[in-house]
């Protein structure tokens, strides 16, 4: 069992910690979660003994090995199948001096040791951690100096994977995979065989891959079973119950404050009131609680252009002379919501980077709407911000003349406020970088907006902003990323990228998910002939569908808040005390449950006809 004993931690006079404490038994799957800049970075470093608590303790048991992926896999001639063996000291180590050990006792020893460990089926397992990372078996014999800084994250993720220590410690892990080894990640955490305490942002491995969640919230460390979406419901429970003791506490106070102003100077009142006054100095104060800030983001809304936008007629791309994608003809229409599928290396950024015109076609033809403006954020473009510059520098770069009071404004509405505004982008946070930079890439309103992995560094509570910004978004999105909470909730388009081609994925993302895990390739149906494609809906009258589902989903919204509204006044002791307005009210909501009936059936009748429409 992991035990935290009442540790208390500053940094440069700050408190981070007061008399925090917590107990996770052994073989727990933990998430850690907190506002940025809680500390949850800082509590792993002291577990590992990197840091020293002001006061407290935290106790493991005996020779429990903790682990966790402090920096990437150094680039190196050594393999990544033989970095990632290396990983596991013990075994390194027991295999090196069963090849130059003389003492028979101790060879025996050692032999015995790394059966105990299973030691001989160690290559086996870690090819097989490999592979779930994206690692395919000629990759594994290359050096890891091949490989980039965010590949060479997964290798030392590998590593310590294969290493199982006792307690593993993983900050963010899903920030540098995509959406396959994201789900294998999420599969094997689940099954690991010690304890795990992980930092995530992502949503659904928060729900899947682990059973509790440790929340770190004024300065104190709160347990709670269950996945994230339980201890959502659970706290917001607890917030809603403490702002009700807080609120009956201050009427209680002010009840004995009047008393005590009232009656103070009679003789006839002395004692009580002196007797309400030390209740009042031994009521421990209830604080409401705050509400947790979340930072919208002001997307600018693009006027309407004709369809298509981006029409591909026989389109291939690649690099140099090696073809990525052969024979594209794909459309994209401003009410389109597309997320990219397909295993890593197949060429969901590739294409991200044509629709960007990052990069030219090497055959066929690319049509874009003349007035086209096209967004495009990569996960890459963070690190090539200006470091010694501020963010308003950067949009006073794109909009000179702007007033400051303008540009500031912009940045607010990006959750960058005044203090952000004015600090170098060297010493933002990862989650301020990554909002600076979509504010540059949605600054002119676009048309089209290519997101390639958006959500890293942003927290929950900024993916939940995201996520509505995009849905409330009037241009085409076409999406990138491995946080399947983000793709369920604002793509109604699939395309899965494989085997050189971009076809339509008729299936949904939990199918997709399951396959993933399954080990099967999801397959795509072949498209249509020219000839199937004349026959098809027109273009337009999809459009006139798609606007129908959105009036009714509208209607539907419309009619759940004045339901509401309504249920709130028929609950109120005035109105159901009086027979008229009860009738009244009664006849109001009786009117507006039928008229839901109504607006759902055709809501429901208005999506079947799209779907067929989109399906034929």
């Amino acid at each position: 069992m992991l035990r935290i004993d009442d540790i208390s931690y500053s940094i440069a006079g700050r408190p981070l910690f007061e008399h925090a404490s917590a107990s996770i038994p052994t073989g727990h799957k933990v998430g850690l979660v907190g506002p940025n800049g809680a500390g949850k970075t800082t509590l792993f470093r002291i577990l590992r003994g990197e840091l020293n608590v002001d006061s407290g303790s935290f106790s493991l048991p005996s020779r429990a090995r903790i682990g966790g992926v402090a920096q990437e896999a150094a680039g190196t001639g050594t393999s990544v199948l033989d970095t990632v063996l290396e990983a596991d000291k013990e075994r390194a180590s027991l295999m090196i001096e069963a090849e130059t050990a003389t003492d028979p006792h101790r060879i025996a020893e050692v032999h015995a040791r790394l059966a105990d460990i299973d030691a001989w089926s160690a290559e086996a397992r870690a090819a097989t951690i490999l592979r779930g990372l994206g690692f395919s078996t000629e990759d594994q014999a290359r050096p890891t100096s091949d490989y980039s800084g965010g590949w060479r994250m997964r290798v030392a993720l590998a590593g310590v994977l294969f290493s199982q220590p006792d307690l593993l410690l993983l900050d963010e892990p899903t920030n540098y995979l995509d959406l396959e080894g994201a789900l294998w990640l999420e599969s094997y955490l689940a099954r690991y065989p010690h304890t795990v305490i992980v930092i995530s942002h992502d949503r659904d491995l928060l729900n899947r891959a682990v059973g509790h969640i440790l929340h770190l919230e004024d300065k104190k460390l709160t347990l709670y079973t269950g996945g994230y979406d339980t201890f959502a419901r659970t706290r917001a429970e607890k917030r809603a119950l403490q702002a009700a003791e807080a609120k009956k506490q201050d009427a209680r106070r002010a009840h004995l404050q009047s008393f005590v102003d009232r009656f103070r100077a009679k003789a006839s009142k002395a004692v009580q009131a002196q007797a309400r006054v030390k209740m009042l100095a031994k009521m421990e104060p209830i604080t409401a609680p705050e509400e947790a800030k979340l930072h919208r983001f002001s997307f600018p809304q693009p006027e309407q252009l004709s369809p298509p936008i981006v029409l591909l007629d026989g389109v291939s791309i690649g690099y140099e002379t090696r073809t990525v994608l052969h024979r594209l003809n794909l459309r994209i229409d401003q009410d389109d919501r597309i997320a990219l599928l397909g295993r890593n290396g197949q060429g969901k950024s590739t294409l991200s980077k044509l629709l960007a015109e990052r990069l030219e076609p090497m055959e066929g033809r690319v049509t874009r709407s003349s007035r086209l403006r096209i967004g495009y954020f990569a996960q890459h473009q963070v690190d090539e911000l200006e470091l010694d510059e501020t963010p308003l520098d950067h949009v006073r770069r794109l909009r000179p003349d702007e007033a400051p009071p303008k540009l500031r404004a912009r940045l607010a509405g990006f959750g960058l406020m005044a203090d952000q505004a004015e600090t170098k982008v060297k010493s933002l946070s990862g989650g301020q970088k990554a909002r600076l930079s979509l504010l540059l890439a949605t600054i002119d309103a676009p048309h089209l907006l290519i997101l390639d992995e958006p959500t890293n560094h942003l927290d929950i509570e900024s993916r939940e902003a995201l996520t509505e910004a995009l849905n409330e978004y009037t241009g085409a999105v076409v999406l990138v990323s491995h946080d399947m909470h983000l793709l369920n909730l604002v793509a109604d388009r699939l395309w899965l990228v494989a085997d050189g081609a971009v076809h339509p994925y008729h299936d949904d993302l939990d199918s997709y998910r399951k396959l993933l895990l399954q080990g099967e390739e999801p397959k795509h149906t072949p498209q249509p002939s020219p000839k199937a494609a004349v026959k098809r809906v027109s273009r337009d009258e999809i459009l006139e569908m798609r606007s129908e589902v959105r009036k009714g989903e509208d209607r539907i919204e419309k009619l759940t808040t004045m339901l509401e509204k309504l249920d709130a006044i028929m609950a109120d002791p005035a109105t159901y005390d009086d027979a008229v307005a009860s009738e009244k009210w009664g006849r109001k909501h009786a009117e507006a449950t039928e008229a839901m009936a109504r607006a759902e059936a055709l809501w429901l009748q208005a999506l079947e006809r799209l779907e067929k429409a989109e399906k034929a």
